[in-house]
């Protein structure tokens, strides 16, 4: 009882866990963090964009001045500030730098300019020199230059300039535009705006695809474990055994056929012990049963055997004839004797728990096809239509396949045996939940109401006549209800208006 009760909690929790719908799957959460980090690191560039490529910018043209003034003092050591090439050096930093450069010496004059009118310059120089008109942010200052960022009133654009006095006495100033690199920033965060959005689209289609096939085995493995929790053990994993999820496939594959081998003994010992609990408060009674029945069976066909063998010595009848059908006489009774002790047997066994019940799964709707084929001749000897139905072409149940083809021969057989009418039997196999029920019914009469609670008892014969006919022991529908109560499932009866239907049910999980 425990095993049934434990299969039980186990539904109730698979339906308190199952039933709960997944809100994200494992590629589209993978694909959300990634799209997240994807954007979050554009928006960082462009808040680093905004916030450090001037200072950026500013500090690398503050290099420049710094390397243009190093090189300026070279050539006033080396005496070479007036030739053509340095000239030619001083316009090429011009062009690469955006650079404008004048040097003038103590006479104001000029000894070096990049090109254009020197006047604005000279005058800002003298005035940042002598008048200490400067009126700029000042970067840096020594006793030799100034670095300053100042605006030129007459353009109006804001410049980094460098002023001061070179060693041979001449006074300098360089100066390179700043206003640049604003539009410069804002071009440059207004191309990351557009790329980051076709990166973050294309990576997240990317990424989802990629994610979805990663994910994919792990579907398998989580639908996998839903059926094994439903006690299916067919399932296999069939993906790749490349990685940890290969791996972890092949371990549920392992479980899989583990748990089934060990249900499956576990249900049989069930089923046992169920059996044994049951019999032992029942063996007494059904010895006496079992005595007291076979005793007035066996009464009638004995008495005849002894009347007519008695005959047959006192030489009633002289004529062949006679002699011969007193023998045959005798002879059909002991076969119909040797029928019931064997059936009686078989009984006893299953009642006294003498005979293993072996629990295994296999197809009933294969086994009921196949039975049908090998009766197929007794079938076109008694002029009867049979017609099977089923819910699937393939339908697996739990049983003792030996006692269930027992089970269904007593079924069949009395459908032959009383049917009627059109002559027509029909076989029918229906899912019912968690078991399958296969039915046999026959066209012909009912069996009378206060009939159907005696028929799977003993020896009981609804028809005597007919019973004996056809040779009944009324023995074969006590053997349908031991086999199926060892097995701990439902059997019955139902009356229709054109026939009678037997019934049987097997556990489908």
């Amino acid at each position: 009882m425990g095993f049934f009760s434990f299969l039980k909690r186990k539904k109730e929790k698979k339906q308190t866990i199952y039933d709960i719908p997944i809100k994200r799957s494992i590629s589209e959460q993978i694909a959300g963090v990634f799209i997240l980090l994807l954007f979050g690191a554009i928006l960082l560039c462009w808040i680093l964009n905004t916030t450090l490529l001037e200072k950026y910018y500013q500090r690398n043209k503050q290099t420049v001045l710094m390397q243009a003034y190093e090189s300026i003092n070279q050539a006033v050591e080396s005496g070479s500030l007036s030739t053509e090439e340095y000239h030619s050096e001083i316009k090429r930093l011009c062009r690469t730098y955006n650079l404008e450069i004048i040097i003038i010496d103590e006479d104001s004059e000029t000894v070096v300019y990049s090109g254009g009118d020197p006047k604005p310059l000279i005058h800002q120089l003298l005035d940042n020199v002598f008048l200490d008109h400067s009126k700029g942010e000042v970067y840096q200052k020594t006793e030799s230059y100034t670095i300053e960022k100042d605006k030129d009133p007459g353009m109006n654009i804001q410049y980094l300039s460098m002023w001061g006095i070179l060693q041979n006495g001449n006074l300098f100033m360089m100066r390179t535009a700043m206003e640049g690199i604003k539009d410069s920033v804002k071009i440059a965060n207004r191309f990351l705006a557009y790329i980051g959005i076709l990166v973050v689209v294309a990576g997240g289609i990317v990424i989802r695809l990629v994610t979805k096939r990663l994910a994919s085995p792990i579907k398998e493995l989580t639908e996998l474990s839903q059926r094994m929790s439903e006690l299916d053990f067919d399932v296999r994993y069939n993906g790749d055994v490349k990685n940890e999820i290969g791996v972890l496939g092949v371990h549920f594959n392992e479980m899989s056929d583990t748990l089934k081998k060990t249900i499956s003994e576990l249900k049989t010992a069930n089923n046992e012990l169920q059996k044994d609990i049951r019999h032992k408060e029942e063996v007494d009674d059904m010895r006496k049963e079992f005595l007291a029945n076979v005793s007035h069976e066996l009464k009638t066909p004995i008495a005849l055997v002894l009347g007519y063998a008695e005959g047959l010595k006192e030489c009633i009848n002289d004529d062949a004839e006679s002699r011969d059908f007193y023998c045959d006489v005798i002879i059909d009774e002991a076969e119909k004797m040797d029928v019931m002790v064997k059936k009686l047997l078989t009984l006893n066994q299953l009642e006294f728990g003498n005979e293993n019940v072996v629990m295994e799964r296999f197809d009933i709707v294969e086994f009921v096809h196949n039975f049908l084929q090998s009766a197929n001749i007794l079938i076109k000897q008694n002029n009867v239509t049979v017609t099977l139905e089923s819910d699937a072409d393939s339908i697996p149940a739990w049983g003792d396949e030996f006692k269930i083809e027992e089970v269904f021969t007593n079924y069949f057989s009395n459908a032959l045996n009383h049917v009627d009418g059109e002559r027509k039997i029909s076989v029918a196999i229906r899912k019912r939940e968690d078991v399958v029920r296969v039915s046999v019914r026959n066209t012909g009469n009912p069996i009378p109401e206060e009939a159907l609670e005696h028929l799977w008892e003993k020896f009981y014969k609804v028809d005597k006549a007919r019973t004996r006919e056809y040779g009944g022991s009324g023995v074969g529908l006590s053997i349908v209800k031991a086999i199926m109560e060892s097995m701990n499932r439902d059997y019955g009866v139902i009356n229709h208006e054109d026939g009678v239907e037997f019934w049987f049910e097997l556990e489908m999980r």
